[in-house]
């Protein structure tokens, strides 16, 4: 399964309140250069615009949907089809926005100096990346992955997200380069008004794809059965039927 952008705009007020409150905590008042990598469908470029309106604002995704609907969001934003680990842009940028995109990608003790080097002096990397390996919803895929007549299949379906690590290990791997770098960690409550399959089509759109890639037509909705029943005991609906479903993430914004 390739990126859905249309899956993922499913829950797109959901999804874009962590990069408004991303884009809200950079300190740098003016920007004349920035770019959003990792862009989706482009609502997180929207943000970034909105915040420096005077701002030269591009945007890249490895996913040519993503970036299709971006270009129909944004008609007069450059978007690029890009793999951030092959990006070879220099800049300087003042902004570099990297909102829910490097848990998918590896290799972060280089990785993050590599963007810290593409900011202008006084430049701000800004990250946000969801922190919820341990949540119920992503134990369960694990769990129904590795108990079902797919085992095989998904044996490595679980490395698909880049190993987590602290928020004082990005603290000290960025704190030498930067002048300024602020880290936290936010739990969003999530109030999601069709109860356990609300879940899962919200990791449909994401966490679950490495999951659903591998697998056959049958087999993947024999499996989502599953982990919708496994998700219906892990997130009991409230008196209304809907749920509420926590979401952590960690933020980073390091000044250079």
């Amino acid at each position: 399964m390739t990126w859905s952008a249309r899956q993922y705009t499913t829950f797109e007020d959901e999804r874009t309140r962590p990069v408004r409150d991303l884009v809200a905590a950079i300190p740098n008042e003016i920007a004349r250069t920035a770019v959003d990598i990792g862009c989706g469908p482009g609502n997180s470029t929207e943000v970034l615009m909105s915040r420096f309106p005077g701002a030269s604002v591009t945007g890249l995704d490895s996913s040519q949907d993503m970036i299709d609907a971006a270009r129909k969001r944004l008609p007069d934003v450059r978007f690029d089809v890009s793999d951030i680990t092959t990006w070879d842009d220099a800049g300087p940028y003042d902004v570099i926005l990297a909102n829910a995109v490097l848990q998918w990608v590896p290799e972060h003790v280089t990785l993050f100096p590599a963007l810290v080097e593409k900011l202008a002096p006084g430049g701000s990397l800004a990250v946000q990346m969801p922190d919820n390996l341990e949540e119920p919803a992503h134990r369960l895929m694990r769990q129904v992955a590795a108990e079902g007549p797919w085992a095989g299949k998904l044996a490595a379906a679980s490395n698909a997200r880049a190993a987590r690590a602290s928020a004082r290990w990005y603290y000290e791997l960025l704190r030498p380069l930067c002048t300024r770098v602020d880290v936290w960690l936010t739990t969003y409550y999530h109030p999601l008004a069709d109860g356990p399959k609300a879940v899962v089509e919200w990791f449909k759109g994401s966490g679950l794809r490495p999951f659903l890639q591998p697998l056959d037509d049958a087999e993947r909705a024999a499996y989502l059965a599953r982990y919708e029943a496994e998700i219906a005991g892990a997130y009991p609906p409230l008196a209304d039927g809907s749920v509420l479903l926590p979401f952590p993430r960690l933020f980073i914004v390091a000044t250079r």
